[in-house]
């Protein structure tokens, strides 16, 4: 037979482009259309409803960027269409290639119902079938006029990305509003030509089974009238029925699909449009859930829940019930699907914490699986972390946006650094906006990685990033495709259902060790400095809250802000939002979240304050209040008191040469004229922490234009080039006689630093403020260290994880660019050398070999202080930021932990009466205690949170010092697990494998 598999190919796409398509609405009549453009923010339905529209025809300009119109169309069905299918279609001036990324519209009848919501792949909205003849039709849409900041030329600068700036240009162009008849049978045969189609297309050529798929096909095309498409549709199907009922092989591979809508909740858009977008999501899923048996969806985000809940009623009413019929599943059991690298451990609790809470209280549903699709990478403490909240299972797809290596499994066991394994998932469809499409089903199939041992894997499936959902032809695709031969087959269900299934499968699936480092996106570690420090404050802010309100609430009756502390932590994990925190969400949104922080500062140091007060009392006395975990200055942690002499004051002399020497007894600190440290000297371990050759405290300026991904990516070409900072306008002398003082001007920008050395004190602080005006550019500080190590220590959760300093293998060139905490610290046996710092996350550690002198090793740690890209936000980062860093030498792990907490945590001191004493302690400075507050059921119960830091095993005992009566380990959400430790007295017996994270509630008295 002659290959005429092209003609027949080209003919179905001819065919059903041109002819089949435009029959699914064969006859249409026009809407009249009248539009109210709200002056302002987005006004209440009622509102909107109430106003006076003016008349508006098809082909005008709409929606200035940002605005909210509503639109008003009224009609009647032509007598000749009853007992039809009749259905409204709205085109808005929608780009089918960009759903959720521009105009969207969430419709109403007049009485303010929601019926569903309308996007550019989901323009209907059904009217009657069948179709009252004569009926009137009045239907509402508030259509939002999101700007398409995200354009034809990706990542080009724009000020469409703040409504300050956007200007007032209409932005779409309105381009349908019709009544039409809806001919089932032939969006039937779309669906059932689309599926063969594009399975035929995947299947191999000398596969009988795609030559049997194309000449079922031609016949059908045979059998179709091109001037009567819908008076042959039906016969046209009748000769497909033979291809499409044929059944999948026993072998096939097992697709679970969820039906999904990922929506950030902040991206190409502020905050204010997501409550919005889930809202016309929500609307859209339990409308399909309606019309389709068979079909589940998914959603995450508790806060995205509650956004529903507090601002569109009439739409929660509906998920309330699908929630209800176990059809409209909560998912993930996290406030926000949030970044996983930068939170602090408490942060990253309370993620799970609220989140799975939220479900408990609203729906009395527990999630068992952590739901991740689009995080930038996953830290290595998260395993205990999910565990530790009741839940066993992750699901993400990020990773394989992985640039240089493929991650070997879909299927495994992820270990972190204590130990804790979960159950993950890789979707191998490699796409979080699954469409049901036979090229990704065919994908998933041909790529999943665990073939031979497992055989199910996960399809989301819907339109995502802006929202949208499940299509009611993604579901129709589905359906032919649930048994069929020549594919996976495809089933709905539940993502417990799935995760259940593929872990009784596969019992024995392979580990991995360590952190789930995604190569690309390492820029989110630095973007938006602004944001980042707003969270790193104030997490280590609600530390202090939650520690001095609960001591002063024991001690003193004072009244615990449980309301104040639950919306304030809620507000700061929203923030943490994979692209708020990130830094790669429009200006909008971080200069929002810029406000929002400093909110929350001063009331946060509100709390802390009336605590502290309510503690000190009435006096004289100086009290330094020590939130800290370690002892601070003679005073205990968590604890206030008089400090005791810090030692030996710190001499300030002049250098030979230039520059001046710092010098308290235990480090002695050269800065050179350049205002750089040519010398770290530890003076107990008569050891230079200083390369020779090299100075620290050296900025560092690199050209800084990735290939694409401005604000998110930095490629590692951008080390081929740097200009090294070491002209100084001034090097001059502190007045207190501990610091230096150095200014430096480079482009249009200036930075201004002092590097003081305290007495008493092992350790260098660095306090740079920069005034930043430069664009693409990327500025580093540099501390080259005289230490030879194959590995250092970076801080995570409830942590550290181990990185090498080499690039052996590609896996390990790939992590140019990483995250740490607090510190960053490295050692050769008994002497190390930390960097801690109080708000930078991003850092790049190299070493070298000296070729002359003594041939030792250079390792070199710098820490990523700021970028300038230009898309989303083209003003990245302009003005001024402060940052503090130290360079901590002689340092072991536990002088790392320690350090780092102190930078972060300000030094309160207030005059009162007396001391406080801890509500507890521990006897190990190895076993940190992250938190220490009242319980959230407001039972005055005292919970304290802690682990093992320095990454060994350790026995311990924590006393409280409290009346108590018991005390009961628990999870995160406060409930108690089967075995709890015994009390003797007030003391607990602690015994803790390298980095256990343990959370114990001591009962109280009511």
């Amino acid at each position: 037979m002659h290959d005429d598999r092209s003609l027949v190919e080209d003919r179905l796409r001819r065919v059903l482009d041109d002819r089949v398509r435009p029959a699914v609405y064969p006859e249409s009549v026009p809407l009249d259309v009248a539009v109210w453009h709200a002056p302002g923010e987005p006004v209440p339905v009622a509102e909107g409803l109430a106003a006076e529209p003016e008349p508006i025809t098809v082909g005008t300009r709409w929606g200035a960027p940002w605005g909210t119109s509503w639109f008003t169309v009224t009609g009647t069905v032509p007598e000749q269409w009853a007992g039809r299918t009749v259905e409204a279609l709205f085109d808005l001036g929608f780009d089918g290639n960009m759903p959720g990324f521009q105009c969207e519209g969430l419709v109403y009848r007049p009485d303010g119902t929601p019926v569903k919501g309308v996007n550019p792949l989901n323009q209907w909205v059904r009217i009657g079938a069948p179709a009252a003849g004569g009926e009137q039709v009045r239907l509402h849409i508030e259509a939002a006029s999101n700007p398409v900041v995200f354009g034809p030329r990706p990542f080009q600068p724009t000020p469409l990305g703040d409504k300050e700036t956007a200007g007032a240009e209409p932005q779409y162009t309105l381009n349908r509003m019709d009544l039409a008849v809806f001919d089932e049978t032939v969006w039937n045969l779309v669906t059932d030509l689309e599926v063969l189609g594009e399975l035929m297309a995947e299947l191999p050529v000398d596969s009988a089974r795609r030559w049997d798929i194309l000449r079922a096909v031609e016949r059908a095309l045979d059998a179709l009238d091109l001037q009567d498409v819908g008076g042959t549709a039906a016969e046209a199907r009748s000769r497909l029925t033979g291809v499409l009922s044929s059944p999948a092989a026993p072998s096939a591979h097992r697709i679970s699909a969820v039906g999904h809508a990922h929506i950030d909740s902040a991206w190409l858009w502020p905050l204010r449009e997501t409550v919005r977008k889930v809202a016309r999501t929500a609307a859209n899923m339990t409308a399909l859930l309606e019309d389709e048996p068979e079909f589940v969806f998914a959603m995450s985000q508790a806060q995205q829940w509650a956004w529903v809940r507090d601002h569109r009623p009439e739409v929660w009413a509906r998920v309330k019930k699908a929630v209800a019929d176990g059809r409209f599943v909560p998912a993930g059991g996290m406030w926000v699907e949030s970044d996983t690298n930068m939170p602090g451990s408490e942060a990253m609790a309370r993620q799970f914490v609220h989140g799975k809470r939220f479900f408990l209280d609203e729906f009395g549903i527990e999630n068992d699986e952590a739901w991740l699709p689009d995080t930038f990478g996953f830290a290595a403490g998260l395993p205990q972390i999910i565990r530790a909240a009741g839940s066993k299972y992750l699901l993400t797809q990020k990773i394989s946006w992985s640039q240089t290596n493929r991650f070997p499994h879909h299927t495994f066991q992820w270990e972190g650094i204590d130990g804790t394994r979960i159950f993950t998932h890789f979707p191998p469809v490699d796409t979080y906006n699954c469409a049901m499409t036979g090229a990704e089903i065919a994908h998933a199939a041909r790529n999943f990685k665990d073939k031979g041992a497992a055989r199910h894997s996960l399809a989301p499936t819907g339109f995502g990033d802006g929202g949208g959902g499940t299509s009611r032809e993604m579901i129709a695709r589905a359906a032919r495709l649930r048994d069929l031969e020549g594919s996976a087959t495809v089933t709905w269900e539940t993502p417990k259902a799935f995760f259940d299934k593929a872990a009784a499968e596969y019992p024995d699936a392979p580990v991995w060790v360590g952190e789930l480092y995604l190569e690309l996106h390492r820029a989110t570690l630095t973007s938006q400095a602004k944001t980042k420090q707003g969270n790193r404050r104030s997490e280590h802010l609600l530390r202090e809250a939650e520690l001095w309100a609960a001591t002063a609430a024991v001690r003193t009756g004072f009244r615990y802000p449980y309301e104040d502390l639950d919306r304030i932590w809620k507000t700061v994990l929203l923030h943490q939002f994979h692209d708020i925190l990130p830094g790669s969400s429009i200006a909008w949104v971080h200069r929002e979240a810029r406000a929002t922080y400093e909110r929350i500062t001063a009331e946060l140091d509100g709390i802390v304050d009336a605590a502290q007060r309510a503690l000190a009392g009435d006096g004289g006395t100086p009290l330094l209040f020590n939130a800290a975990p370690h002892a601070l200055a003679g005073v205990p942690a968590g604890g206030a008191g008089e400090t005791a002499d810090a030692g030996t004051p710190t001499g300030l002399t002049a250098r030979d040469g230039g520059g001046h020497v710092l010098d308290n007894g235990l480090l002695r600190v050269e800065i050179d004229a350049r205002g750089l440290v040519v010398s770290a000297y530890d003076i107990d371990a008569d050891r230079e922490t200083i390369a020779p050759g090299e100075a620290a405290n050296l900025l560092q300026l690199h050209t800084d234009l990735p290939n694409k991904w401005d604000a998110w990516d930095v490629d590692k070409f951008y080390r081929n080039t740097v200009t090294d900072l070491t002209d100084a306008d001034e090097v001059t002398a502190g007045e207190d006689g501990a610091s230096v003082r150095i200014v430096r001007s480079f482009g249009a920008s200036r930075v201004t630093q002092v590097l003081s050395l305290a007495a008493g004190e092992r350790r260098l602080l660095v306090d740079t403020e920069v005034d930043w005006h430069e664009t693409e550019k990327f500025l580093k500080l540099a501390f080259p260290l005289d230490l030879h190590a194959e590995r250092y220590a970076s801080e995570t959760q409830f942590g550290h994880v181990f990185r090498p300093t080499h690039t052996n293998t590609s896996w390990e060139a790939a992590k140019f660019e990483a995250c740490n905490h607090r510190f960053v610290h490295l050692a050769e046996p008994g002497w190390g050398v930390a960097v801690v710092n109080d708000s930078t996350y991003g850092h790049d550690v190299t070493r070298t070999v000296r070729t002359d002198g003594d041939r030792g090793t250079t390792t070199t740690v710098r820490v990523s202080l700021l970028r300038a890209p230009r898309f989303p936000d083209p003003e990245t980062d302009q003005g001024v930021h402060r940052f503090r860093h130290a360079l901590v030498p002689g340092a072991s792990i536990g002088d790392a932990v320690r350090e780092g907490w102190r930078v972060n945590l300000p030094e309160r001191r207030l005059t009162g009466a007396a001391g406080t004493a801890p509500l507890v302690t521990v006897d190990r400075d190895a076993v940190v205690v992250t938190a220490v507050k009242l319980a959230d059921d407001g039972s005055g119960d005292v919970v304290v949170r802690l682990h093992e830091a320095h990454g060994g095993r350790v026995r311990a005992t924590l006393t409280a010092d409290f009346e108590t009566t018991g005390v009961t380990a628990t999870d995160l959400l406060e409930r108690p697990l089967p075995d709890s430790p015994s009390l003797d007295g007030n003391r607990v017996a602690l015994r803790l494998r390298p980095f256990e994270l343990v959370t114990l509630r001591f009962g109280r008295h009511a």
